[in-house]
């Protein structure tokens, strides 16, 4: 039994650098996906590991148990996710040649885009939109003002559902396919090969991004400046370690920036070396390339695999589409309860109304259902607590074990619980943890058979190795069951030795956020997040990371806390 199995979608984005991409994907599994911006490539096409698809999953609206099966499958996704970001390997120390020895051509100096212009970049931005075809609706435009971030889309009119925002030409889309060095990186895509996938188009990225001449030059004009994007990558460690500690974070972009350097080192640099009148080290550095992956992680697309009947083709790995560059499309900014979606047809992607937007509303996409972790590891931004109904706590499956260990005191026991935690350790990954959303458990059969076999007796145990585990029938009979059991409804129906030790673990996850002297509060057993969260005027106060780590923070141990209060004895 593999915990948290799911296939992701494609290579999230989450295809990011935190691992091999499935989906954010950003980052999936057969999660139905008209929208979904790669995320995530979050979950196994980011750098820290497999990212589980966090290609955005598109949101559904549904009755209860439909939501948590959704919830479910998806809670074991993000678990993939964060579970294949920890897991990349060591990074390797390289230098660069600062005098770059490259040849760029007279008319291909390295030039990072002129944003000299008697019209602004978005005008700039909007003319070329018109020349390359794409086909914007009446009644929306774009704007830097009334919207929840730097560019956002408004209705002019009011839009009802169904109806086109806008199309997008599949020439107009930036990727690997379309980019003028597109035929030598398909001659020579066997070398560019990586963990994460995305190096064919970072290199793209890399050339178009810096060329004088890039037919995507107006649309690469909005972004003067990645780091804005403030991914917590582009924080100091002090800083991460500081406001991120407990919530997994940190522990990602450490996984992310060694992966991303061993890539460029290993992947990158050999393949510029070899075609100097495109790239140049000096320019396209490796500063350079960690700001591409971020942009890519915030603002890429991933197409979904078509669906196949033949059941036969289930069992089959199926390669990922690519991570693109959607113009217009990426303008779009993301809350869980999103209006419009994005279609992908033979010949154009369309932005469609999702349900009825008012004049003067923004429309807002949907990056996937994601916890605040996510949102900040791979977008930069979060969602205000408690708005964000996609928001998880992990308990670790080691701080289990520690709970467990607690109260051996004889050989004989302690020799029982390292047999049967070998055993688990076999059926699920290294580092797995149970994911907790706000209506329960999201890793509710794994937790149900760790528990199972944590609370056995040495008779139990011996039936349930001789029988090489349960039978495949009772455990689909027990699925209805166990999902029930552990959601916030049945928890507090459980077993007792299984209530404490969730209770107990909880308490040890939320101790592991620890309480700093800059977040400390007067009084004994306050929480001073709490007291930031209730109180306006001291929010106001806080940096825009500092008010998003909060976000992360107390949504996670909020989340928690609930779950201390329904396994009480």
């Amino acid at each position: 039994m593999v915990v948290v199995a799911d296939k992701l979608l494609g290579q999230l984005r989450e295809v990011h650098y935190g691992g091999d991409q499935n989906t954010h994907n950003i980052h999936s599994n057969t999660v139905h996906i008209k929208t979904e911006k790669l995320l995530g490539q979050l979950r196994e096409v980011h750098y820290g590991g497999d990212q589980k698809d966090l290609i955005k999953h598109s949101s559904h609206k549904s009755r209860w148990e439909e939501l948590r099966s959704e919830e479910r499958r998806q809670g074991k996704e993000w678990r993939m996710y964060k579970l294949r970001n920890e897991k990349r390997g060591k990074s390797l120390s390289f230098s660069l040649n600062p005098t770059g020895q490259g040849r760029w051509p007279p008319t291909q100096v390295p030039v990072l885009v002129d944003h000299s212009s008697d019209l602004s970049a978005l005008q700039n931005f909007l003319q070329w939109c018109d020349r390359v075809g794409l086909v914007l609706s009446s009644k929306v435009y774009v704007s830097k003002e009334g919207t929840v971030a730097e560019y956002g889309m408004l209705a002019k009119d009011n839009i009802e559902e169904g109806e086109v925002l806008f199309t997008i030409p599949r020439s107009a889309l930036l990727y690997q396919g379309t980019t003028k060095v597109s035929a030598l990186l398909e001659q020579e895509k066997s070398s560019l090969e990586s963990s994460s996938g995305w190096v064919p188009l970072l290199l793209a990225l890399l050339y178009e991004y810096t060329s004088s001449q890039s037919h995507w030059r107006p649309y690469l004009s909005l972004w003067t400046d990645f780091r804005t994007l403030d991914h917590p990558m582009f924080w100091s460690k002090e800083e991460r370690d500081r406001l991120l500690r407990g919530t997994g974070i940190p522990e990602a972009v450490d996984t992310d920036l060694s992966n991303i350097r061993r890539e460029y080192t290993d992947v990158v640099l050999p393949f510029i070396a070899r075609h100097p009148d495109f790239w140049n080290p000096g320019t396209h550095t490796l500063e350079l390339y960690t700001q591409l992956v971020a942009f890519v992680m915030a603002y890429s697309f991933q197409e979904p695999q078509e669906e196949e009947d033949d059941e036969e083709d289930e069992e089959e790995e199926k390669a990922t589409n690519p991570p693109m560059m959607v113009p217009m499309a990426d303008m779009l900014n993301h809350v869980s309860n999103h209006n419009a979606n994005l279609e992908f047809t033979p010949d154009s992607l369309k932005m469609v109304c999702v349900r009825p937007i008012r004049k003067g509303e923004e429309v807002f996409n949907t990056y996937g259902q994601m916890a605040n972790w996510q949102l900040l590891h791979m977008y930069g931004f979060t969602e205000p607590y408690p708005s964000n109904s996609n928001d998880t706590a992990d308990i670790p499956i080691t701080t289990l074990h520690k709970v467990v260990t607690q109260g051996i005191q004889s050989d004989v026991d302690r020799q029982l619980l390292e047999e049967k935690w070998e055993m688990l350790c076999e059926m699920m990954e290294e580092k797995a943890a149970f994911v907790f959303g706000k209506h329960g458990c999201l890793t509710d059969t794994e937790l149900h058979t760790v528990l199972k076999v944590l609370c056995m007796s040495n008779e139990e145990f011996s039936e349930f190795k001789d029988n090489e585990g349960w039978e495949e029938e009772e455990e689909d009979e027990e699925e209805a069951k166990i999902s029930l059991s552990f959601s916030n409804e049945g928890l507090p129906g459980l077993k007792a030795p299984w209530k404490r030790l969730i209770h107990e673990a909880a308490r040890l996850t939320v101790s592991s956020y620890g309480d700093g002297q800059e977040r400390r509060m007067e009084g004994e057993g306050v929480d001073s997040d709490r007291v930031l969260i209730e109180d306006k005027a001291a929010r106001a106060g806080l940096s825009s990371r500092q008010l998003n780590a909060l976000q992360v923070r107390y949504g996670q141990k909020s989340i928690l806390n609930r779950l201390m209060q329904l396994t009480e004895s």
